[in-house]
């Protein structure tokens, strides 16, 4: 899986011009479910983000965790994290799960992180989104976690 995590100030996403999920202060996670995923890739996936220390302490220092600062994640789909750009101008998206896996594995995640984050709003999968963010820093971390044989 392919998370791409932005450290928001706020931030929100829209269908159709309605707001569908929307946070202040927290992590906004971009993310993409690759052919070879499973929910424990999921569940994994999830606990690196929920401690992952990119939030500022006392001192300046990104010491820690969205959780130690009780911020917000604001969950999106986005199969394009997958893009191979390698040849030619047009990217291709193999890499990107299937849509039935894809969902699955983002309705899983979401799942996972309701029952673990007390504040958690999400994206509309597979939608025509807007994603409106105030990069706090800015901070963008890619996180990568895959399967091992």
């Amino acid at each position: 899986m392919i998370a791409l995590l932005q450290r928001v100030s706020e931030a929100r996403v829209s269908v159709a011009g309605e707001v569908v999920g929307e946070i202040q202060a927290g992590l906004l996670v971009l993310l993409c479910a690759e052919p070879d995923d499973d929910e424990a890739l999921a569940d994994r996936l999830l606990g690196k983000i929920l401690k992952l220390r990119i939030f500022n302490d006392e001192a300046g220092k990104m010491n820690r965790s969205v959780q130690d600062v009780g911020g917000g994640l604001l969950l999106v789909s986005q199969f394009t994290l997958a893009a191979d750009t390698r040849g030619g101008n047009r990217p291709g998206f193999t890499g990107a799960a299937a849509p039935a896996l894809g969902e699955s594995l983002f309705n899983h995640f979401v799942a996972l992180a309701r029952a673990r984050h007390p504040v958690v709003q999400t994206g509309k999968f597979a939608a025509d989104m807007r994603v409106h963010l105030v990069n706090d820093g800015p901070v963008t971390i890619p996180v990568y976690m895959r399967n091992t044989p």
